[in-house]
């Protein structure tokens, strides 16, 4: 069974599937060792894992699609990827497709920004028309054939523009066939009652650490009609504070004693890189 036939499914329960963001294949193998049905391989987080940059469309179709490949290798939850605006072209669009699916993930999304695109969440943002985002949206349902990958159509028109176009561009990016759409950039509770009350079908939102929607639980999302929840940066941000704070506790201290409670042991960070299995390898097959 494919992870894309595993995602349809889950999403097939009329449960909210909650992807919590995973910047790397470590982060991965947390949040699957958690229980969560699936994960977000967010490209923020991507970006800052690989390049140490802001998420400012730096990071090349490649480098994607391999960070994915790696990450599906570590874990067997389905993967929703972030697939920017496809890098480039029709012929661009279709080898982006083919290489996710090659990689192993569950879904991709395909957005709407005017090259150089940039996160969601930052000012900015300038958009291609809706229009030829159809298309591109087309090319990418096209280019999948029979594969089960899912492809998802996300309008950044909210911090742009406004709420009106982008539930315009919501709508018309279902007429043209995605399997869900996500409005992103949202910031507002308001912002997410207004996309669940005027946008109908399938649909993802990405709650963001720092503003008022994480005051909504996943079953609050999932009574307004939402169908998966990204927590895209949580993790990233928890790690990156938890290394800040253990380097500087090692710097001012020269020791990092006063940390340990906050550090995973050794034979706990073991176990969750699946150490026992490489160890049974060279047990079984292994040579002197």
């Amino acid at each position: 069974m494919t992870s894309g036939t595993v995602l349809k499914q889950l999403l097939g329960r009329g449960e909210i599937v909650m992807a919590p963001g995973a910047q790397d294949a470590l982060t991965a193998r947390l949040v699957q060792a958690a229980g969560f049905p699936a994960l977000y391989m967010t490209g923020f987080g991507a970006t800052a894992v690989r390049l140490g940059t802001p998420d400012l469309g730096l990071m090349t179709q490649t480098e994607m699609t391999t960070h994915a490949r790696d990450m599906a290798r570590a874990v067997t939850i389905p993967i929703i990827a972030d697939a920017d605006t496809g890098y480039g072209g029709p012929a661009n669009i279709e080898r982006t497709v083919r290489e996710y699916i090659q990689a192993g993930v569950a879904a991709v999304h395909f957005e709407d920004q005017r090259a150089p695109k940039r996160c969601g969440q930052l000012a900015g943002v300038k958009l291609i028309s809706a229009e030829e985002n159809v298309r591109r949206l087309k090319c990418a349902l096209a280019a999948r054939g029979g594969d089960d990958l899912l492809i998802i159509g996300r309008t950044d028109a909210m911090a742009a523009v406004g709420p009106e176009e982008a539930i315009r561009r919501a709508r018309l990016y279902q007429d043209a066939g995605v399997d869900l759409v996500f409005v992103d950039g949202i910031k507002t509770i308001a912002e997410v009652e207004a996309v669940a009350r005027s946008v109908e079908g399938p649909k993802v939102v990405s709650i963001v650490d720092g503003n008022e929607t994480t005051a909504l639980t996943a079953a609050d999302l999932q009574e307004m009609g939402f169908s998966v929840v990204f927590y895209a940066v949580s993790a990233l941000f928890s790690a990156t504070r938890a290394i800040a704070e253990t380097l500087a506790a090692l710097r001012a201290e020269g020791t990092p004693k006063s940390r340990e409670s906050a550090m995973m042991t050794y034979a706990d960070f073991s176990a969750l890189v699946d150490l026992g299995r490489f160890k049974t390898l060279d047990d079984d097959f292994g040579w002197s």
